[in-house]
């Protein structure tokens, strides 16, 4: 899928101006056929306007506290063959496009994760199905939302098409992971 990111900004004047309009090309994995993401904006303090356009810098996948991600994810369909990569390579593959992504996920328990986040996703298009610890379950289609508290949780997608959603991250104060 194609995500255009227009981002604005000011010129010296303090003008509001384009500062850039570019497709984002989506993160794939060896290691999770069909699973992409998008990355489209993010900081890893609190946010300032640059007025240049220039994303400020990020170094993981989740924001430290007080920082802050905004992008899509897409999960495959049901039935998506699984991976064949080398599993030292795909490794080092996620934690270059998606640094610290891999390291959240519990590896006896798949796509269960935790992070000191808020999360605020919306499902775009398919039907996700959300996961809690406790195996409590929902089904989310287009338009639905979820506010994500920092919990463990993990993502399903039971449809025969991929499911896409647009989530914001906000590093936020975990007292459980401290």
């Amino acid at each position: 899928m194609g995500i255009r990111r227009v981002v604005t900004g000011h010129d010296e004047q303090g003008k509001a101006v384009f500062a850039s309009d570019e497709e984002v090309e989506p993160r794939t994995m060896a290691l999770m056929p069909g699973f992409e993401l998008h990355w489209l904006w993010g900081g890893d303090t609190e946010p300032d306007f640059p007025d240049s356009g220039a994303q400020p810098p990020t170094t993981t996948w989740f924001p430290p506290l007080h920082g802050f991600r905004f992008g899509f994810f897409t999960l495959p369909p049901a039935g998506t063959p699984e991976s064949s990569a080398d599993p030292e390579a795909g490794l080092a593959e996620a934690n270059e496009k998606a640094p610290g992504l891999i390291g959240h996920i519990e590896p006896d328990n798949p796509g269960m994760h935790t992070s000191a986040t808020i999360d605020f996703e919306v499902v775009m298009s398919g039907e996700a199905v959300l996961e809690l610890d406790d195996g409590a379950e929902r089904v989310l289609r287009p338009g639905d939302t979820v506010v994500q508290n920092g919990t463990r949780h993990r993502w399903h997608n039971r449809g025969d098409v991929p499911a896409v959603l647009a989530v914001i991250l906000l590093g936020a104060n975990h007292r459980t992971l401290s």
